[in-house]
């Protein structure tokens, strides 16, 4: 029989060990209820809401009954009360709740309606104020895409300004020229409003209370163009009507927490946000979350599971809660091993023309995006090589979730972080956190994100991997450890060799040697530091086998940045 050398050997055991499955899924697909996270789904998707509005506070005790029906019970005392614990924070407001209630914009000419509320549900920008019940009618003034130019010799003082702009823009500008109000149009090219005519994505105005608030309508690409031609013909005078409530609330938080058995102070935390009005941004997060937390509880209940760190669930209002959770406790925050968000994680593809995303922590591919790494239409960040965030949590997760594509056709895909969701205030805590998300979705924020463009099997996925991820992270034990090693070992080496073959590619093509060899150095000390790190996954402390296993990795994987390093060079 032929010896194998340390490298190949090296991989070959790897891949054996990969090809184990994970005992996790089988267990998780039969209890995971597609159905159920879709039916909250259903429920929360149906309300308008911002944090402290009635759709919010309705939604967070929607989660709450769910929890008390799965077993969870009300902290008195604190989570070290039982194993399965849940508590509603409350917080008072610094300025009043929003809810809209009711619209309409209509052409005073002939009585044209341009909008309506009940079929335009985002057409009432964020924080407007009511008219009087009979409406206010005034002259519209088009002032293009609102340029302090666009506005000068323009009087728009007791009138409506029509801009193409963001509507927060535009109405601070109209507003401080003396406006009743603004009608703004801002849809950005990935909703294809010429194709989604009625589409309108929800947008909001500035809270001010040291002037009169004052309110803003936005408008559809079909609502714009009739406008706009009206417009042509010579002076249009437009009837508005909107019914809004402000009014003093509280912030809910509900955070729940299976409980660690030995470490309960180490903990995995999912988190969730519930405002937004959408069904996939993000009532898909809240039920597939709170399906997962009814999982947990089944499964530790039923002893067919139990977590040796604690489990944390939490949904509240995006990033402000989640930062709070971290910040408020700085002993809470020093167990935090790991977070993950749940953002619009339901999206039946087929319809939304959205892929399943994992936003990775920030790693050389957001610097040198390059092959079949590339950026979202939210937009990259503008990050430097002292933002990277080593960790071994990227592949980890997107391995995870690959490896239940393979076995039921699921595409899984990642994108090169951007920052936006719950997972930033990990990263800002320098505690590692990732995103589940899906994008470009042609009806992101818009109207038509609704219980039709949700997929019950997606969510299933989606919550499956989450928690498949969780449990193997929170119980881990040597063997474990092992395995995970070798797996990133491999992820590293072939993401070497890729970059490799692109550097080869981009050298050929004119780029710099010297830029080239960097990149391979930025990623062989990404993966270097990211290994090491993996010292901390077992639950039992690190073992003199897993040390020396991480020794031996970094050493193949410096073998293989210098062999490859070496190829460049000739």
């Amino acid at each position: 029989m032929k010896t194998f050398s340390g490298t190949v050997f090296f991989i070959f055991v790897s891949i054996i060990l990969i090809g184990q499955p994970n005992k996790y899924y089988p267990l998780l697909r039969s209890t995971f209820q597609g159905n159920n996270a879709y039916q909250t789904v259903a429920f929360v998707e149906q309300r308008w809401r911002i944090a402290g509005n009635t759709g919010f506070n309705e939604s967070i005790w929607y989660v709450e009954k769910i929890l008390q029906q799965a077993g969870y019970t009300k902290e008195i005392n604190g989570e070290v009360e039982g194993p399965l614990t849940y508590r509603i924070e409350k917080r008072k407001m610094n300025r009043p709740t929003w809810e809209p209630i009711s619209a309409s914009l209509s052409l005073a000419s002939d009585n044209t309606m341009l909008l309506q509320y009940s079929s335009n549900r985002n057409m009432i920008a964020i924080n407007s104020v009511s008219t009087p019940i009979d409406g206010v009618m005034a002259e519209v003034v088009y002032v293009g895409k609102g340029t302090v130019q666009d506005f000068e010799g323009m009087d728009v003082k007791g009138k409506i300004v029509f801009g193409e702009m963001s509507v927060r823009s535009l109405y601070v500008m109209a507003i401080k020229y003396g406006a009743i109000g603004v009608l703004a149009y801002d849809m950005p090219a990935y909703t294809q409003p010429e194709k989604y005519r009625n589409s309108i994505q929800f947008e909001g105005i500035p809270h001010n209370d040291s002037i009169k608030q004052k309110w803003g309508i936005l408008l559809s690409y079909q609502a714009k163009e009739r406008l706009k031609a009206a417009i042509t013909k010579g002076k249009v005078e437009a009837l508005v009507k909107i019914a809004t409530r402000y009014y003093q609330s509280e912030e809910l938080t509900i955070v729940a927490n299976a409980r660690g058995t030995t470490h309960p102070d180490e903990r995995f935390v999912f988190s969730a946000h519930v405002q937004e009005p959408g069904a996939n941004d993000n009532a898909t997060g809240v039920g597939t979350l709170a399906e997962m937390a009814r999982v947990t509880a089944e499964l530790i209940q039923g002893k067919k599971y139990s977590p040796i760190r604690t489990i944390t669930f939490l949904w509240g209002d995006e990033i402000i809660s989640t930062d709070r959770y971290i910040q408020d406790d700085s002993t809470r925050a020093k167990g935090i091993k790991w977070g993950l968000s749940l953002d619009m994680v339901g999206e039946d593809v087929s319809k939304t023309g959205g892929s399943f995303l994992i936003e990775k922590m920030p790693d050389p591919s957001a610097i040198w995006t390059r092959g079949k790494e590339k950026h979202t239409e939210w937009g990259c960040s503008n990050l430097k090589e002292s933002d990277m965030f080593p960790h071994y949590f990227n592949d980890f997760l997107l391995n995870r979730c690959q490896q239940q594509g393979k076995e039921n056709g699921w595409e899984v895909n990642s994108n090169p972080f951007e920052g936006g969701s719950d997972h930033t205030p990990f990263l800002k805590a320098k505690i590692p956190g990732l995103l589940m998300w899906h994008f470009t979705d042609v009806f992101y924020h818009t109207d038509a994100d609704r219980i039709e463009m949700v997929s019950p099997e997606e969510m299933k996925n989606v919550g499956v991997s989450a928690l498949a991820a969780a449990y193997t992270l929170v119980s881990a034990d040597e063997t474990t450890s092992l395995l995970l090693i070798n797996e990133i070992c491999l992820n590293s080496l072939e993401r070497l060799q890729t970059e490799y073959e692109l550097s080869k590619e981009a050298i050929a093509k004119g780029s710099k040697r010297e830029l080239e060899l960097h990149i391979l150095d930025a990623w062989t000390s990404w993966y270097k530091t990211a290994i090491e790190k993996m010292v901390e996954i077992p639950t039992g402390g690190s073992t003199n086998k897993i040390n020396n296993k991480i020794t031996d990795t970094i050493k193949v994987l410096e073998t293989k940045n210098r062999d490859l390093q070496a190829l460049l060079k000739k």
